[in-house]
């Protein structure tokens, strides 16, 4: 995999640290062996959690995930996927870089609804 990000992802985990005292994100990120489920061989899940423990975001591969899809939608191999509250959609896994940027600009997106 040729991603200049990977080395910043991978550092990432076990992060975990505070945002304006009432949330907190985490980083899970570990290299695997590449399956069809998990192509590019990263295992990783981004979250964002209210202090509560809430995780009002996440980003992440760690299981299929169930999304509701129309009648004849086809059905991804890939794991990747977002959870937004309550609500769960893909993720199209294209580099480790944008990983990171999309898990941030979301980040952003929720702490600015929140009044933060």
């Amino acid at each position: 995999m040729d991603d200049q990000g990977l080395d910043t992802l991978l550092a990432l985990d076990g992060t975990q640290y505070g945002i304006q005292g009432d949330f907190w994100v985490k980083f899970e990120v570990r290299r695997v062996e590449a399956t069809p489920n998990i192509p590019h061989g990263i295992k990783y899940s981004l979250t964002l959690h209210h202090k509560s423990g809430t995780r009002l975001l996440g980003f992440d591969n760690a299981h299929a995930p169930k999304i509701k899809r129309r009648k004849f939608a086809g059905r991804r191999e890939e794991w990747d996927h977002r959870h937004y509250r309550s609500v769960v959609s893909d993720y199209f896994f294209d580099s480790a870089a944008h990983l990171i940027e999309d898990f941030w600009k979301h980040v952003d997106e929720i702490l600015r609804e929140e009044g933060i």
